[in-house]
């Protein structure tokens, strides 16, 4: 975090723009098409209070357009998604006599750029929320947020806000890992903030006066856990008494990334039959909607053993599996749901695609779940026997401080902004 002294010994009014620990001039905030990471700072001189908001931002390559928003992750709570909010400072005399729209696009990838050949494409786009920003209403529909406020008092009159709202149900950001010979855009499911100057909200957009910001749409892991997975499982074999007892357990139904899994495995065999081997894996199933075969499975966690084994008849064995699925070494096999991350971030599996009802399924979504799965292996003549539970994998709420949003200190300080004397500085990640 930036101090006082790493300003300047005293600071002065005004805004100061550091690159690489090089001061440069207010005109140089509009730089490229790559989004910028800005980190706005308030001191309170009096109190020697720092309270600070943390801001996105992004120029048009015309510098006629900016967008600035405090977060780009949008939590989906299953029956609702947090509003997409931010503002946008715009060049009044460049979009003189036309208007400028929000947008906010959502992107599905089902097929490699390369295959795109002979008109063929495996691109769709889906517009999920519309808003013309400029010219602005009298009186916005709802209420401004607090960084909102802040940003259009500091930019000045050219600052408009804007809200867009995601319906329910809208697909998850997914990203389909491709293999390392793969080049283009990956496939899965991506959400950009569009904004463009036009006549109206189906203008065709020009490149040099449009913005668009990569965001996600996230789930968090829900606070009531479900009930904990068992099942049990049992073969009969032709011609042979008795039978192969299998039951499975996990310790709980929801998981964190990264956690360990511990499966219980206890088999009981009634049979004249001898179990060789052991072998227990974690299986990520994934469904792509709009293909009738979309369905596919990635094991990104599996153990083999035969410890207790061969296990004769009338024998019984307990023993447990210590699973933990993770990325690490799966950072080449293609085809691996992946949460859609965005720049500075490290890649991680999909979390679990939680729905409302089975049925709410977007046609242009993604549903990814997960799975322990336990087989038995009896040899050639007697075949296997497995058992499946699923489970849920996802990241917890706690995480979600890790988020760049806005409020954070100044929630804490409960102080009168409109009272304070301040000097304010910006620095560029």
């Amino acid at each position: 975090m930036l101090t006082r002294s790493a300003v300047t010994g005293k600071p002065r009014n005004g805004v100061i723009l550091y690159i690489g620990g090089q001061q440069q001039a207010r005109g140089a905030l509009c730089l490229s098409e790559s989004a910028e990471f800005l980190e706005l700072f308030c001191l309170q001189r009096s109190l020697k209070m720092v309270y600070n908001f943390k801001v996105f931002k992004k120029c048009a390559p015309n510098g006629k357009l900016t967008l600035y928003m405090a977060k780009r992750e949008f939590v989906d709570h299953i029956s609702f998604v947090e509003p997409i909010d931010g503002v946008v400072m715009v060049d009044e005399e460049y979009v003189r006599g036309r208007k400028v729209f929000a947008q906010v696009l959502c992107t599905f990838r089902y097929g490699r750029e390369e295959d795109e050949v002979m008109g063929l494409n495996f691109y769709k786009e889906l517009y999920l929320a519309s808003e013309q920003i400029y010219p602005a209403p009298e009186k916005p529909s709802y209420d401004l947020t607090r960084t909102q406020e802040r940003l259009i008092r500091k930019l000045g009159a050219g600052a408009f806000p804007f809200r867009l709202n995601v319906p329910a149900g809208a697909p998850g950001s997914v990203t389909l890992q491709p293999a390392l010979e793969d080049e283009g855009e990956p496939c899965g499911v991506h959400y950009y903030v569009k904004l463009f100057v036009g006549d109206s909200e189906i203008d065709r957009s020009h490149r040099r006066s449009t913005v668009a910001l990569g965001i996600r749409k996230v789930q968090f892991a829900p606070s009531k856990p479900g009930p904990q997975p068992c099942t049990v499982v049992r073969k009969d074999f032709v011609l042979s008494p008795g039978q192969l007892e299998l039951e499975l357990t996990l310790d709980k139904q929801l998981y964190i990334h990264g956690e360990p899994i511990a499966v219980n495995i206890c088999v009981r065999n009634h049979s004249n039959k001898v179990v060789k081997k052991i072998k227990a894996c974690v299986q990520q199933a994934v469904d792509v909607l709009l293909l009738q075969n979309g369905q596919y499975r990635n094991i990104v966690s599996s153990v083999e053993t035969q410890d207790g084994c061969p296990l004769q008849p009338g024998a019984s064995l307990q023993k447990v599996v210590t699973l933990t699925p993770a990325l690490g070494t799966l950072r080449d096999r293609r085809g691996l749901a992946l949460d859609a991350q965005l720049k500075r971030h490290d890649a991680t599996l999909a979390s679990t695609t939680l729905l409302l009802e089975p049925e709410q399924r977007d046609a242009f979504g993604i549903v990814v779940s997960y799975s322990a799965k336990v087989k038995l292996y009896l040899g050639a003549l007697g075949g296997e026997l497995s058992a499946e539970l699923p489970f849920i994998l996802m990241h917890p709420k706690e995480g979600r401080g890790k988020l760049i949003q806005a409020d954070s200190q100044a929630d804490v300080e409960m102080f009168r902004q409109d009272t304070v004397h301040h000097q304010e500085s910006v620095e560029v990640y």
